[in-house]
C-alpha cells in the first residue's frame, strides 16, 4: 500500500488529502463549506453538505490516486471538535443543522449553569469550563422544547462521529477520547461518559457514541462514501489534537500551535492527568491503544485567528484574497498604535469571556488600511503568547521552540512577529498539514503502515526556523498595549 488518505472536516472546508511513507503529502482535494448566520452569534452548517463534502474530495482524490496506480492503505479523520450533530440513526438524516463551535446562542445558559453551582463539577471532571464552545449545551439547546425529539432513533456526535457513519455506510457510532473530552460529557477522572454529566445537561447516554482509542480499525468503508468499499478506517483525532500529533510534539513539554479559523496552542504534559489550572483547558491529547496510556495535554483556545482575516477580505474589502494581507501589512513599519482585539465570538483562553466583542482602539487620522492589516497579525501573536505563556507556568516548563502550522503558518511576517513576542524560535515544518498529517499517522499506526511513534517522529522535518529579531523589552512594551486593548473589549454585551 503506498498511502494513507485523511479526511479533514474543517470549519471552513473539507480536505482529503493523501500521505505517503515519508509523511509527504501526496494529493488532495478541497471543497469548501456554506456557513449559515441565523442570528447574530449563531453559526450553523449543514451535516448532508459535509457529507457531500467527504464523498466529492475523496472521489476526487481517489481518481488521482488511482491513475497514478497508488493504493490506499487505510483512512484517518479530523475535525472540528465541538461542532454538535443530530440525525436519525436509522434513516440517516439529521434532525437539525450542525450547531458550530463558534456559535454562542448558549451563553445565557452557560451563565444559568454557573451561577447554579456546577461549575466545580464541570471543570473537575472534565478540564472544561462552562462555555457556549462546548458541545453539550448546544445539543442541550437542540434537545430543548420544539426542538430535536429524543426517541430510540436519536444519535448525537461530533463531526468525527458523522464522516466515520459516512465513511462505513451507517455500520459505526464511534468517537475517540480527545473528541469526547470536548463535549463536557466526559469524564476525564473514569474516561467515559458521565451520566452526572448526561442528566446535567439532558442528553441521553444511550444517544453517545461508543469511545475507542484514537488509533485502532473502527471500521471498513462503504460503497458511495467516495473510496472503493473495504479500506480500514481506522483513525480518529480531534483537529488540534491531530495537530499536536502530526507536528511529532511526542514528548512531554512539547508545544504547537495552529493558525486556523480559531488559534489553539496544545502542550504536551504526558500520560499522567494534570491538575485544572484557571484559564486553560484540560484535554486528552491521544490514547493509541485499547486499554494502553493516555496522553493529556494543555490547551489554549483563541476563538478568531484566521477568520480576522476573512473579515478584513470579506467585511472590509481592504484585501482581495487573504493571501495579500502579508505585503499590505509589511507595507507599513508598525501598526500606527492601532491595536485590533478579533473577538467576534467573545474572547477565549485564556479569558473565557463570551460577552466580549471586537475592538480597535488607537485610530488617528493618519491610520490606514495597512495599519488594520498590520494589528491584525499581531494580535494573533499577541493572543498566541497569552496562552503560551499560560500553558507553560501552569506546566512548570520552559517552552523552548513553537511548532506552528494551518492556514496562516505561510506568513512569513506573522511567525517573525510571533518569536519576537514569544522571545522563542518558532518552526514551520515541511508539511504545514498538521491536522491531516495527524489523522493518517493515527490511521497508518493502526494499521502497521507506520510501525511506531519513532517513525511518525521521523517522517516530521522543519521547512524554516523564524528567531527573535526584537528585544525582550520591546515586545513586552507592546505586549502590555494589547492586554489594556483585551480589557476594554471585556464583557461588552452582558446584560445589566
Amino acid at each position: 500500500m503506498d498511502v494513507v488518505v485523511a479526511v479533514d472536516a474543517g470549519t471552513t472546508g473539507v480536505r482529503a488529502v493523501a500521505v505517503d511513507g515519508a509523511g509527504r503529502l501526496a494529493g488532495w482535494a478541497y471543497r469548501e463549506l456554506t456557513q449559515h448566520f441565523p442570528q447574530p452569534g449563531w453559526v450553523e452548517h449543514d451535516p448532508e453538505e459535509i457529507s457531500a463534502a467527504v464523498g466529492a474530495t475523496l472521489a476526487e482524490l481517489h481518481a488521482a490516486l488511482d491513475d497514478a496506480g497508488t493504493t490506499i492503505a487505510a483512512v484517518g479523520v479530523t475535525n472540528q471538535r465541538e461542532t454538535a450533530v443530530a440525525w436519525d440513526r436509522r434513516t440517516g438524516r439529521p434532525r437539525h443543522r450542525a450547531v458550530v463551535w463558534q456559535d454562542r446562542r448558549t451563553a445565557a445558559r452557560c451563565d444559568e449553569l454557573r451561577d447554579a453551582g456546577h461549575l466545580p463539577l464541570v471543570r473537575d471532571a472534565t478540564g472544561l469550563v462552562l462555555d457556549p464552545y462546548f458541545t453539550a449545551t448546544k445539543l442541550e439547546w437542540m434537545l430543548g422544547p420544539g426542538g430535536v425529539q429524543a426517541d430510540a432513533g436519536l444519535a448525537v456526535g461530533t463531526v468525527d462521529t458523522w464522516v466515520v457513519r459516512h465513511l462505513t455506510g451507517g455500520a459505526v457510532h464511534v468517537t475517540d477520547p480527545s473528541n469526547a473530552c470536548r463535549t463536557l460529557l466526559y469524564d476525564l477522572r473514569t474516561r467515559a461518559w458521565s451520566p452526572e454529566l448526561c442528566e446535567l445537561f439532558g442528553v441521553p447516554e444511550a444517544t453517545l457514541p461508543e469511545v475507542r482509542p484514537s488509533s485502532g480499525r473502527y471500521g471498513v468503508t462503504a460503497e458511495g462514501c467516495g473510496l472503493p468499499a473495504g479500506i480500514p478506517v481506522s483513525g480518529i483525532g480531534g483537529d488540534q489534537q491531530a495537530a499536536l500529533f502530526g507536528q511529532a510534539c511526542l514528548t512531554p513539554g512539547m508545544v504547537k500551535h495552529t493558525y486556523g479559523t480559531g488559534g489553539f496552542a496544545l502542550l504536551n504534559v504526558g500520560e499522567e492527568r494534570p491538575a485544572v489550572v484557571e484559564g486553560l483547558l484540560t484535554t486528552v491529547a491521544w490514547q493509541l491503544t485499547e486499554g494502553g496510556p493516555t496522553t493529556y495535554a494543555y490547551e489554549g483556545a483563541v476563538f478568531t485567528m484566521g477568520a480576522a482575516v476573512q473579515w478584513l477580505r470579506d467585511g472590509l474589502g481592504l484585501i482581495s484574497s487573504s493571501d495579500e494581507v502579508e505585503a499590505l501589512a509589511r507595507s507599513v513599519p508598525d501598526s500606527g498604535g492601532v491595536v485590533v482585539v478579533p473577538a467576534f465570538s467573545g474572547l477565549g483562553s485564556p479569558w473565557w469571556d463570551p460577552w466580549a466583542r471586537g475592538t480597535v482602539v488607537g485610530l488617528t487620522r493618519g491610520v490606514g488600511r495597512a495599519h488594520l492589516a498590520r494589528a491584525v497579525l499581531e494580535a494573533m501573536a499577541f493572543s498566541t503568547r497569552d496562552v503560551v505563556e499560560a500553558m507553560a507556568r501552569s506546566a512548570g516548563r520552559e517552552v523552548l521552540e513553537l511548532r506552528v502550522d494551518g492556514g496562516a503558518a505561510v506568513n512569513d511576517l506573522l511567525l517573525q512577529l510571533q518569536a519576537d513576542q514569544l522571545q522563542v524560535p518558532v518552526v514551520r515544518p515541511t508539511v504545514t498539514e498538521s491536522t491531516a498529517l495527524g489523522a493518517a499517522f493515527l490511521a497508518g499506526l493502526a494499521e502497521g503502515f507506520w510501525g511506531s511513534t519513532a517513525d511518525v517522529a521521523e517522517a516530521w522535518s522543519p521547512e524554516r526556523t523564524f528567531l527573535p529579531a526584537t528585544s525582550a523589552g520591546s515586545a513586552a512594551g507592546a505586549h502590555q498595549t494589547w492586554l489594556r486593548a483585551v480589557e476594554r473589549s471585556g464583557s461588552w454585551i452582558r446584560q445589566p
